[in-house]
């Protein structure tokens, strides 16, 4: 990968003088060196060497420019805290690096809001000041190796490279068989990041405590008043995810130690017993009722309420394998001794209501608008359930769409006939009939036809697990890791072709800086020679780019080449 240049041919500087000029390749290896180092030490157990390079990390230009790069990327940038402050200039957030230090640093309260939940109450977030988030993700760049380091295998949740489908994947490797496990509890911890036992963090997570108790003794304003907060984590903090983990490991690997210890090895391991886990929602098989109800679950309320915590009575249940159950989205049942996964009807019904008020919501919108508003939602959702047996649900879902956009057509024209609506909004395309659609033209001067995202056309295909002994930050997984990236990154742009093929052709890497392109990075789509210059669209004329390199090639007029993989 090349180093880009200016158009005067110099190359650009290493050492940065503004936010533009700053080697993001070179910060990203810096801060990675660093956080290897501290997982060797993490997995040695000298804690002394553990804390001693996580307070270097923290005080290195690299971890701050990371630092500010990520509050100031991601999707709450633009939602300020208490001060209103927003560091939304190249300026702004040049300045911040040099006010990210511990000496004298003091947190500002959060400020208190509520967003629905999708049953219909609302989850309270505490949203920091840009100048905490930067801290807190200073800080969380020292903890992460740590955390990954001392992880349960499977855990799965705010964890790098691991999502919900590799948690579904496992239950389906635990649950499949005919000699597996038949009963499931399932967890569900009331309030987790409300009630979490600050004593117990400052004591347990290994940061620099001073700093962790200032945070979460930050309090919060609601309509104007200070409250205190004397537990909890509260969502919206970038560190949030991360503590709720470090809170909850150990909840697999000493359930299996206790076992061990009580009924004996050999037993215990013929007993089904595992633990899944995303954040604070688990499930825990096993052989039994009576070994879930006498055995694990009162282990499991010793084990929270050390930490702060309880289940809920409403919610805790356990369920045998042919009753079904639900998870993340899915519900997991046995049909005559075989495992199906599906969709669950939770998720379904509220999906569908989310694309109903979507359709209601604009009903004078030009047909093209409504497709653009639709689509990146169809197409989230059938790529969410594109790993289970999901074909049912994706023509159902497709049937009662079709009846909203029927309805929606039919009100635009109240005084046509229904064979003028169908013909205007609805059109054959391949061997589809009724498919809602419209003219749009191409860029070459022909028309065709922009249709709304096809849920049924969704290849199924089962999904790949991680390895529950992954560590990104242990280089014996480095290609292990970076093999699963791309491919999950190929997956995820594959019905995006002409992302996919540019994705491909650079490697996975950002043409500017050649660090890896992620769904946490995001990406921008950058044209070599400028539309306005008269570049085309071809892609031979385009690459992919991180935004915030994309933001640094325009304002520093870089030349990026195509990049040519060895």
């Amino acid at each position: 990968m090349r180093v880009s240049v200016r158009k005067d041919g110099s190359a650009l500087s290493h050492a940065p003088t503004n936010w533009y000029a700053v080697d993001w390749r070179r910060v990203e290896r810096n801060v990675r060196g660093m956080q290897i180092r501290i997982a060797k030490a993490t997995r040695d157990g000298n804690w002394r060497r553990v804390k001693s390079l996580q307070r270097m990390l923290t005080r290195t230009l690299s971890a701050k420019l990371y630092a500010v790069r990520r509050v100031t990327q991601n999707q709450g940038a633009r939602t300020a805290g208490v001060d209103r402050e927003l560091w939304d200039s190249p300026e702004s957030r040049w300045e911040a690096v040099g006010r990210l230090k511990r000496h004298g640093y003091k947190p500002l309260p959060l400020r208190r809001v509520f967003i629905p939940k999708a049953n219909g109450k609302e989850r309270p977030l505490g949203i920091p000041t840009m100048r905490d988030r930067a801290m807190q993700a200073l800080y969380l760049l020292a903890l992460e190796p740590v955390s990954e380091s001392t992880s349960d295998p499977n855990s799965y949740g705010f964890r790098v490279n691991r999502s919900t489908a590799d948690a579904m994947a496992q239950i389906r490797v635990c649950m499949s068989q005919e000699a597996s496990a038949r009963w499931v509890l399932e967890a569900d911890i009331k309030g987790c990041f409300d009630h979490i036992n600050h004593d117990w963090l400052v004591r347990h997570v290994r940061m620099d405590r001073e700093i962790l108790r200032k945070w979460l003794k930050a309090g919060l304003i609601y309509k104007g008043q200070l409250q205190a907060t004397e537990a909890g984590t509260p969502q919206g903090g970038i560190i949030s995810p991360t503590l709720a983990n470090v809170t909850l490991n150990g909840l697999e690997t000493e359930l299996m130690v206790h076992l061990g210890a009580t009924l004996g090895k050999t037993k215990a391991r013929k007993l089904k017993v595992n633990v899944v886990r995303y954040a604070d929602d688990f499930v825990i098989t096993g052989d039994s009722k009576e070994l879930l109800e006498n055995e694990v679950r009162p282990w499991v309320e010793t084990f929270l309420a050390t930490r702060g915590l309880r289940l809920s009575e409403e919610k805790t249940r356990i369920t045998h394998i042919d009753e079904g159950f639900d998870f993340l989205g899915w519900n997991f049942r046995k049909y005559s001794g075989t495992l199906l996964i599906k969709p669950s009807r939770k998720n379904v019904q509220t999906f569908y209501r989310k694309v109903a008020e979507t359709i209601s919501g604009n009903k004078t919108v030009k047909q093209e608008d409504l497709i653009r508003l639709l689509n990146p939602m169809l197409r989230g959702w059938a790529l969410y359930h594109r790993p289970v047996t999901a074909k049912k649900a994706y023509s159902r879902m497709e049937y009662l769409i079709f009846g909203r956009l029927w309805r929606w057509s039919k009100r635009r024209h109240p005084q046509k006939k229904t064979d003028w609506v169908n013909a205007k909004y609805f059109h054959a395309i391949g061997g589809r009939r009724r498919v809602f659609a419209c003219p749009r033209a191409r860029k070459d001067g022909t028309t065709g036809l922009f249709e709304l995202y096809n849920m049924s056309g969704t290849v199924i295909k089962r999904h790949r697990k991680i390895s529950g002994d992954y560590n990104p930050f242990d280089p014996t997984w480095e290609v292990y890791g970076e093999r699963l990236r791309q491919e999950r990154m190929w997956e995820s742009m594959r019905y995006r072709k002409q992302w996919a093929t540019l994705y491909m052709s650079q490697g996975g890497l950002c043409a500017h800086c050649g660090n890896a392109l992620t769904d946490d990075t995001g990406w921008h789509d950058h044209h070599l020679e400028y539309r306005m210059h008269g570049g085309s669209d071809a892609l031979s004329n385009r690459v992919l780019l991180h935004p915030y390199c994309h933001q640094q090639v325009h304002a520093t007029g870089a030349v990026v080449t195509k990049p040519v993989l060895h």
